[in-house]
């Protein structure tokens, strides 16, 4: 699915477009082979790739530092361009690396190295700076670059750097002075990785293999957040990115959350276009996280049989995250040192997991971004999307990746207010009204304008097109079911049959319950069914998107309208329930539909939290409450200006990790 925004054509053209990279001739996987350490009993990542060398190493310093039973040291760079590198300035670039990094601590002054970046012909060190105390610790060494020809007052030793590398923690060899980059290790307690991974800094990903697993997952590295700065070009530099397993990355195998598929088809020889413009941007890939298999609906307890559900953080720890977007959105609402993960929503696989794990994620306008080397659930229907647990954080990813949209600063005064979906039979859940009524009553303020009630079906039938005679129920009713369960068992199933067959002597590879139950309706369905449903589903993208229609454009604001709906009200559904047997998807008409017939942007925005009385814990606990905000085609980045200033305004707030939004 490339770029353009016009309506995608029916099933014979999908056939003829088939997704690129989906069986990609596989390449040797690539690890990363370096070592794992520890300061004070924190686990860190030792690269195995070096990124500069310290040259004229002392020799009294070597021998002391390789007396050690390990063969690396913590270093710590700092670069300065005043005239005299002060006590003073050094402590307070310690306190500021504290502040902003959490791969930083002080144990990295075990060598510190100042580099001198000004202008002046002769800087110095403060005296006696070099006696640096540190608690139970002998003291630090303090190494200087040749531009401060006066160290030697100060007891520092000279020594050269063969690249000048930003500030930040690295370890470096005590033989022959290599300097390694130094990533923390983090527990993936939560489950919601499956395979982490680190850059060669070469442009390339390597799987990380040296980890410090454990009975609760396996440990993700992270790099200091103090090597990467953000520029105009690099708008989200040093920001980590963890990806949802069913895009591709080169040299990474991709699940697609089956275990046959991985084995099958092996690392892979691209990355998708999604993805790398990410990591042009500055972002750094630490890893593929969970997903329900081949992005379709298993439930934790029923359907999750190749891998286990990753776990919803929030409450008591076991409500359903949702899916199929699982592992981004379950790894988002754990995991502070995780800054952004990208999913896909096709029915609404990134906004049901924002809604139970209580995070900003989006399903964009559809072809917002190139979707090739992805596995497909149903091409036209696709879309990529990001979780953040900031309005500020997901508009600022919004616009560095949705590149092909104008970015409107004024916003619309119509705000759509579907009433059926705010009733309290529809929510049932007193505290959540409240909250839901407050963030209208507060959109409404903000936007300068009252809600304008509108019933969908009463809109329909009034407008709908002259040869169109059926309710949107009636017509709508089986269209995305047969949509993604015919093309995705033609465009995936048959050729993952065929290739696994035919190097496996015959046999077939194993599917969990749900997707298997869905190909089999793809296959009864066929393409005649499928070109039934395209054409309904056009019917309704042509009526809502038209001038006149609910989701009309708008020359000064982009979107004439806001269709506001609650997406999570405070329902309980724990991750240890049962069902009666895998679900067909045959999902029938909601608001939730709309932006997925209509291509349109639909936002997930956090808003509040709601208690509930845990069977699991014995206690109260808390859920996430959220809301859906969806605008015309293209209008992605209004949307995405408008939270953000309704986060400034405080009516939109950050969330934290854990058990509660807002601790």
């Amino acid at each position: 699915m490339g770029k353009s925004l016009r309506k995608p054509g029916l099933f014979l053209n999908f056939l003829a477009t088939a997704c690129i990279g989906l069986f990609a001739v596989p390449v040797a996987s690539k690890s990363a082979h370096g070592r794992v350490t520890e300061l004070n009993g924190i686990p860190f990542y030792v690269s195995d790739i070096a990124v500069s060398q310290i040259l004229d190493l002392p020799v009294s310093l070597s021998k002391d530092l390789g007396e050690s039973d390990v063969d690396v040291f913590p270093l710590t760079i700092i670069s300065s361009d005043t005239s005299t590198f002060t006590g003073k300035e050094l402590n307070q670039t310690i306190t500021e690396f504290m502040r902003k990094d959490d791969v930083f601590s002080p144990s990295f002054l075990e060598v510190t190295y100042v580099s001198y970046n000004g202008e002046s012909g002769n800087p110095s060190i403060e005296k006696d700076l070099a006696h640096l105390q540190r608690k139970g610790k002998k003291d630090a060494r303090l190494l200087v670059s040749p531009e401060y020809s006066s160290s030697h007052h100060a007891g520092a030793a000279t020594a050269r750097l063969t690249q000048n590398i930003p500030n930040g923690p690295y370890f470096a060899s005590t033989k022959t002075g290599k300097i390694f980059k130094a990533y923390r290790l983090y527990g993936d307690t939560n489950l919601a990785f499956l395979e982490p991974a680190i850059s060669d800094e070469e442009g390339e990903i390597k799987r990380l293999m040296a980890t410090s697993e454990s009975v609760l997952g396996r440990s993700i590295a992270v790099p200091s957040r103090l090597y990467s700065t953000p520029t105009p070009q690099k708008p989200l530099a040093g920001l980590r990115l963890g990806v949802k397993d069913i895009y591709h990355v080169k040299g990474i195998a991709t699940s697609g959350g089956n275990r046959a598929y991985y084995s099958l088809y092996g690392a892979q020889n691209a990355t998708g276009s999604a993805i790398q413009r990410l990591i042009d941007q500055g972002a750094v890939f630490v890893g593929k996280m969970g997903t329900v298999q081949f992005a379709n609906g298993d439930e934790p307890t029923a359907d999750w049989v190749d891998f286990h559900c990753p776990f919803n953080a929030r409450g008591d720890g076991y409500l359903d995250p949702s899916g199929s977007s699982t592992g981004p959105g379950a790894g988002m609402g754990a995991y502070e040192w995780l800054d952004i993960a990208v999913g896909s929503d096709t029915g609404g696989s990134m906004r049901g997991p924002a809604g139970a794990n209580g995070l900003f994620g989006n399903r964009p306008t559809v072809g917002a971004v190139d979707l090739d080397h992805v596995i497909p659930l149903c091409s036209g229907l696709d879309t990529a999307g990001v979780f953040a647990r900031s309005a500020e954080l997901w508009s600022r990813v919004a616009h560095a990746w949705y590149q092909d949209f104008d970015a409107y600063h004024s916003y619309p005064k119509t705000i759509w207010y579907p009433e059926a979906s705010f009733t309290p039979e529809a929510i049932n859940n007193s505290h959540a009204s409240a909250l839901i009524e407050k963030f209208v009553a507060d959109v409404e303020v903000f936007l300068g304008t009252t809600r304008t009630r509108v019933d969908l079906d009463t809109q329909w039938n009034a407008t709908r097109p002259a040869n169109v005679t059926t309710t949107l129920e009636d017509m709508l009713h089986y269209t995305y079911g047969t949509l993604i369960t015919v093309y995705q068992w033609l465009n995936l199933g048959r050729s993952f049959f065929k290739d696994y067959s035919e190097a496996h002597d015959g046999r077939t590879p194993y599917i969990n319950p749900n997707p298997l139950l869905r190909w089999h309706l793809g296959q009864q369905s066929g393409s005649s069914g499928f070109d039934e449903a395209w054409h309904n589903k056009t019917i309704f993208y042509d009526w809502w998107n038209a001038a006149e229609g609910l989701g009309a454009p708008d020359n000064e604001t982009c979107s004439k309208a806001i269709y506001v709906y609650p997406n999570s009200v405070g329902l309980i559904r724990y991750r240890d329930q049962y069902t009666s047997g895998p679900l067909a998807p045959y999902w029938g008409m909601s608001d939730s539909n709309i932006a997925v017939f209509a291509g349109v942007p639909d936002l997930v925005v956090p808003i509040g939290e709601v208690p509930y009385n845990s069977t699991k814990s014995g206690k109260v606990e808390y859920t996430p409450v959220t809301m859906s905000l969806v605008a015309a085609r293209g209008c992605d980045l209004m949307v995405a200006n408008m939270v953000k200033d309704m986060e400034a305004r405080g009516i939109l707030r950050p969330v934290a990790t854990g058990p509660k939004l807002y601790p």
